[in-house]
């Protein structure tokens, strides 16, 4: 008896792909029956019954009137007016004429008119005279300007000194100086603004050591002069 399988037909190569649909399609299956979901239905009928109501009966009312209350009565007269006769005496002030006539002779004395001048301060930039630093009166008019600005930087490089605690702190900048030459040639109304308040200190230090100026004029009287300068500290 020979037997009817054939040799060459292999049933186990195709098995793996069999269980991985199987595996698939129970998955299938599984998700389909977890997610089924059932609804019952409900049917309900609610009416609503809207019973007539009694309508109320509203009585009818009256507004009364009230009159408006009577005016007040008028203040009474008074019962006997006094005259009083004018006795006094007014004395009527005579108002002489101003004119005169072509023969009278008016004499005006001189009146001597005194020009004021205000007390204003003038700033370097545009005073007539400038103020003189000592050093610069030989100089020309035209050039005091700039001999008094040189004068200015030279006092300052002579008179400088760098504070300690700054150069310990590493603090530099630059401080504005403003102040004030008065009429006497002096320096007053001295203000710093800078980086440091031991910078500040030295440069009202090195102003205080300015001395006393030919005072700038004006129209050729003495003003005050106000004037301004930077003074940078810088570290080496």
């Amino acid at each position: 008896m020979q037997p009817k399988k054939n040799e060459k037909a292999d049933l186990s190569r195709n098995s793996s792909l069999y269980f991985v649909i199987g595996l698939s399609v129970i998955l299938l299956i599984s998700w389909k029956a977890i997610e089924w979901r059932t609804y019952e239905k409900v049917y309900a009928y609610e009416a609503l019954n809207v019973e007539d109501e009694d309508d109320e009966e509203i009585p009818i009312t009256e507004q009364l009137k009230t009159p408006p209350p009577p005016p007040p009565p008028p203040p009474p007269a008074p019962e006997v007016i006094e005259v009083v006769e004018d006795e006094e005496e007014v004395e009527e002030t005579v108002i002489e004429s101003t004119e005169t006539n072509d023969d009278e002779i008016i004499e005006v004395e001189e009146v001597e008119i005194e020009e004021e001048f205000e007390d204003v301060d003038v700033p370097f930039a545009v005073i007539e005279d400038v103020p003189i630093f000592p050093g610069c009166e030989n100089v020309a008019k035209s050039e005091r300007r700039n001999c008094f600005q040189d004068q200015m930087n030279k006092h300052i490089r002579k008179n400088f000194r760098y504070p300690e605690i700054a150069q310990e702190m590493g603090i530099q900048g630059r401080v504005y100086v403003n102040f004030i030459i008065a009429k006497d040639g002096s320096i007053s109304n001295v203000r710093m603004r800078g980086p440091d308040k031991n910078l500040e200190k030295e440069a009202q230090r090195i102003i205080s050591k300015l001395p006393t100026m030919t005072p700038g004029k004006q129209r050729g009287r003495p003003v005050r002069v106000p004037f301004s300068i930077p003074i940078t500290f810088r570290l080496q």
